[in-house]
């Protein structure tokens, strides 16, 4: 019987094989996304650099394979089936979640596995049986049409194979450290919309921006850290005692400060833009200071994540991350605490969903419920954001319902209004903008930007004032947290800030930059309930703390910080150095340094060790 002959391509025409086959697969696994391919296309025509940056990685795991299976057409069917596969479970997921499929969801197969029951998913069998039947076919081109040996001989056996393969992926690691990690280059290309994540993976293509996301996002594994230890902290059991049957409504304000207060200003009774925050600190039933957030001039959402979860934006990574972006399971935070106790917990930001991720954290977070603009019925906005005073009826009605089914109630809102940029134009033409009283002299546009953010502030501090006397006049046990996430944006090189003198006093780097105001108000029921002062007394608070200690403080107030081990570690550690801010930390006596001792040190390990375990290792089900 005649031996079958396989026609084998010789080395200039394997390559060239190599280069369409890989052109194929690009464009399949594009075209398995759920955005027409017509459209991707038209961005590529426009920007061709994106052309190359989408084929190129799947190129190199092509010749990876290639070398291995010497035969371009198996590696193809691999490569074809594996990165096909990839996209249509990108898709899936977008459908799903409204997120890409991101490198770390590699770690989460588990969850995902126990998770898929938790959805309606709609597999594409169409798009599924394409790949399948393409990877046959491109399997079955392999079986009939092979390889010539290697030019050179020494390199045509397995040592050849394992070199070309090695070379390969080298020349991919590198690509994906420098190049496919050049966020200069990332941001360079145009999008419909740069902070919608799923549009953008739609418009620059799947292959590129996963490869992309291979370094953004960091978390670092501390030095250290061993998984049994932080599990032992985990399950230490705590004298938890029964918390306060309070109500906690949380507001976190966008660009909420007290800069105004600043002897730069001068403004007086008649007309401080703060007239309700003053008022509301001098009320008996109140505790105020500052706290130090992640982030100057923006960062709201790490703001959020360190209020709520105790954990510090600052320490995952030794590069800039977004704490939103790394969190991809259930977490511990001040709603699961209130769940615990039967509480209804919720959020409110009259944002989109898809902002910061924000539709999933919060779930992963355990808030019951959660509301965005789509959600919200005929939002009133001052100029292009939803302004604070709609947020306010929101709240009450949130409050009112809670109380109608007898339950109590754990809010957390953050507000958009007062959002950069403090242009004259944030208010629609022609608005009136109120002057701002100053000491000393200022530029014309940093005057302008004082003008338009201290007119957001007012509306602010009018939000505060309503809520007070609102819940001053129930007779239901309310604590009201009202809080800034960062400093207001004024000008390149904080050019507002040096002619308002900020820059040149003494901290400002280190503490007062990142700084802002908050309060903590019990109505007379709630006061009652607490045993207020001697409750304040117990939490020794000082007058600046990390905003990662307020959500714990907020727990302890009302009888639950030693709930969990988590929390309680963290009020204890409070108590020890109130700020841990980068390198420096502010201890209790007020001493700002650089060098803590070895306990401080210890305790400062243990909790970067501990929340690295918590973002990928804890497993929280419900």
């Amino acid at each position: 019987m005649k031996r079958f002959q396989k026609y084998r391509l010789p080395l200039p025409l394997t390559l060239l094989a190599a280069v369409l086959l890989a052109g194929c697969i690009t464009l399949l696994a594009l075209w398995c996304q759920p955005n027409a391919l017509r459209v991707v296309l038209a961005h590529f025509k426009a920007q061709p650099l994106l052309i190359v940056l989408n084929a190129m990685p799947i190129g190199l795991l092509l010749l990876l394979f290639t070398c291995l299976f010497r035969n371009v057409f198996f590696g193809a069917a691999l490569v074809n089936f594996g990165v096909c596969a990839l996209s249509i479970a990108n898709r899936i997921k977008l459908e799903v979640r409204d997120e890409p499929v991101f490198p770390r969801d590699f770690g989460l197969l588990k969850e995902v596995g126990s998770a898929m029951g938790a959805y309606d998913i709609h597999f594409p069998v169409g798009v599924i049986a394409v790949v399948v039947v393409t990877t046959l076919l491109l399997a079955a081109l392999g079986i009939f049409i092979g390889c010539k040996p290697f030019p050179v001989k020494k390199l045509r056996g397995w040592l050849g194979s394992l070199l070309g393969a090695a070379a390969s992926f080298a020349v991919l690691v590198v690509l994906i450290l420098t190049v496919y990690a050049s966020n200069d280059l990332y941001n360079s290309f145009r999008v419909t919309n740069a902070y919608y994540i799923p549009s953008v993976f739609n418009e620059l293509g799947f292959p590129y921006c996963f490869c992309h996301q291979f370094t953004t996002y960091p978390v670092d594994k501390p030095e250290g850290f061993r998984r049994a230890d932080a599990e032992s902290w985990d399950a230490q059991e705590t004298d938890s005692v029964p918390g306060k049957p309070v109500n906690v409504i949380m507001v976190m304000n966008e660009a909420f400060s007290d800069i105004t207060d600043s002897p730069a200003f001068a403004f007086t009774a008649e007309n401080d833009p703060l007239a309700n925050f003053h008022a509301l600190q001098a009320d008996p039933h109140a505790v105020s200071g500052h706290v130090v957030v992640p982030g100057f001039a923006g960062g709201t959402a790490n703001t959020e994540f360190d209020v709520l979860t105790g954990m510090q934006t600052n320490a995952l990574s030794a590069t800039t991350t977004s704490a939103m972006r790394v969190i991809n399971r259930n977490l511990d935070s001040l709603f699961r605490v209130f769940n615990a106790d039967g509480y209804r917990t919720s959020f409110f930001h009259p944002g989109n969903d898809w902002f910061y991720n924000r539709e999933n954290v919060y779930r992963w977070f355990g808030a019951e419920k959660t509301v965005f603009i789509d959600q919200m019925a005929d939002p009133v906005y001052k100029g292009t954001w939803v302004a604070d005073e709609y947020l306010i009826g929101l709240i009450q009605d949130e409050f009112e319902e809670t109380m109608a089914s007898g339950e109590s109630l754990f809010h957390f809102t953050t507000t958009i209004q007062n959002h950069m940029s403090y242009t004259t134009a944030k208010y629609g033409e022609g608005y009136d903008f109120p002057p701002v009283d100053l000491n000393i002299s200022v530029s014309e546009d940093v005057e302008t930007m004082l003008r338009v953010y201290t007119e957001g502030v007012r509306d602010a501090d009018e939000m505060l004032g309503s809520l007070w006397d609102y819940f001053a006049a129930r007779n239901e046990p309310v604590v009201l947290v009202y809080f800034g996430d960062h400093l207001p944006y004024l000008g390149d090189n904080q050019k507002g800030y040096a002619e308002l003198g900020y820059t040149e006093q003494e901290g400002w780097a280190e503490l007062t930059s990142f700084e802002t105001p908050y309060v903590i108000w019990a109505n007379d029921a709630a006061a009652e309930a607490l045993d207020w002062e001697n409750a304040v007394a117990a939490l020794e608070l000082p007058e600046q703390i990390s905003a990662s200690f307020l959500g714990a403080a907020v727990l302890e107030l009302t009888g639950r910080g030693d709930d969990t081990a988590w929390f309680s570690f963290l009020n204890d550690l409070r108590r020890e150095a109130p700020v841990v801010q980068k390198q420096s930390c502010l201890l209790s006596d007020g001493t700002l340094t650089q060098t803590a001792d070895e306990s401080l040190s210890a305790a400062i390990r243990q909790w970067r060790q501990w929340s690295y375990y918590k973002l990928r290792y804890k497993e929280i089900h419900g």
